[in-house]
């Protein structure tokens, strides 16, 4: 089966295909980028489709360069440092390309090259989007190279506060990348386990939007289907990373991912982002680990819900302890750790990572309103596989 080439405009401009990287200097002048800043995380800017992105800029007269500042858990200061190299080469547009942390840094980068307050100021807690200079927002190119968070499609970053040690989300509805190129060949690379990884976060995406109680039926429905295709398609992109139909489809199931948590997400991300924030750990493999042990303290309250998605996904009985049970066979397939402990977490810290996470704002839409007490016996019982 061919992979199709397509254009979608929802939620935003998508370019859908192998091999459309090569529509990016097209796709920065459009937005009237002559000067971009290519933003990328220290990994990829190494690496020859870094080079050969930069490369057909220049060759197209967009006079590109790179920063690749970024950690794992992009902080205030990676996007401190972005935006300073933005103002000193005198950019006129963001071209975010790599996985979540990139695509969040740059975001944050692009907003904040206008603005003269500071990031934090920006927190998404009541209207403090508005006071964002919409005017000083570079516009924005997206280049996912995993198959994961979707921020290429998100309107918020997530950026670590290193000196709160928490994890802080940023948010202007203008955040949104103006145009997205979904190329499966940049993903070919991916090894395994980042694949496993990250495509078990999109379906926590999936997941915790589709339970969530916000009444939103088109991102429910978009949920939905992207359960399908991870289901379909994750554990083919695991075991064969040539395969293009799958990545192309997982890069999809992705976007759909960040499109429907519109609708809110859960206790998964509200425990992931203090753990990130604590303990530096890769973000996708947090939702991962902790998918089923949050899934099963909800199952009760959404119980009709996971009966009908048993159905839509054809599992072998329709009851939301099928749904538990393909998610704990997934897991296993695709090589995810069965606890915490395995990743070098410890319950050392459970009391706070409780009150944090019933902080989280992850937390509001979460089908049960969880006690702190409550996420931190969650956090333990990952951390010892009791489920």
């Amino acid at each position: 089966m061919t992979v199709p080439h397509v254009n979608w405009n929802y939620p935003t401009a998508i370019k859908v295909g192998p091999g459309r990287i090569k529509e990016l200097p097209a796709c920065c002048r459009e937005l009237g980028m002559s000067r971009p800043l290519l933003v990328t995380d220290p990994g990829l800017a190494a690496l020859p489709m870094v080079r050969d992105a930069v490369g057909m800029c220049h060759d197209d007269g967009v006079d590109c360069a790179v920063f690749h500042d970024i950690k794992g858990n992009p902080t205030g200061r990676n996007v401190d440092n972005g935006v300073a190299a933005f103002k000193r080469g005198r950019h006129d547009g963001v071209i975010a390309f790599g996985g979540g942390s990139a695509l969040d840094a740059a975001k944050a980068i692009a907003l904040m090259a206008g603005q003269s307050r500071p990031l934090w100021d920006f927190e998404d807690i009541g209207d403090n989007y508005l006071r964002v200079d919409a005017a000083g927002m570079a516009p924005l190119v997206a280049v996912p190279t995993t198959a994961g968070t979707g921020s290429e499609v998100g309107r918020a970053s997530v950026i670590t506060d290193e000196a709160a040690h928490i994890k802080r989300i940023i948010f202007h509805a203008r955040m949104l990348p103006s145009i997205v190129i979904l190329d499966a060949e940049l993903t070919v690379g991916l090894p395994s386990k980042i694949t496993a990884a990250t495509g078990m976060d999109a379906l926590s995406h999936n997941l915790e939007a589709y339970c969530s109680p916000f009444f939103h039926p088109m991102a429910a429905g978009i949920a939905l289907e992207g359960m399908r295709l991870i289901k379909a398609y994750l554990p083919q992109a695991v075991a064969d990373g040539a395969d293009l139909q799958a990545r192309q489809q997982m890069l999809t199931a992705s976007c759909m991912g960040a499109t429907a948590f519109q609708r809110g997400l859960g206790a998964m991300h509200a425990l992931a982002h203090p753990l990130g924030a604590l303990y530096d750990a890769h973000h996708g493999l947090l939702n991962a680990i902790l998918m089923p042990y949050v899934l099963k303290a909800n199952e009760e309250a959404v119980a009709p819900r996971l009966e009908a998605l048993a159905r839509y996904l054809g599992l072998p009985r329709q009851s939301p302890g099928a749904v538990l049970d393909w998610v704990l066979a997934l897991r296993e397939a695709v090589g995810i750790p069965h606890t915490l402990a395995e990743i070098g977490l410890d319950d050392g810290q459970a009391e706070l990572v409780g009150r944090m996470a019933s902080q989280d704002p992850s937390a509001g839409t979460n089908p049960v309103d969880f006690s702190a007490e409550k996420y931190s016996q969650l956090f333990r019982a990952a951390i010892r596989g009791n489920l």
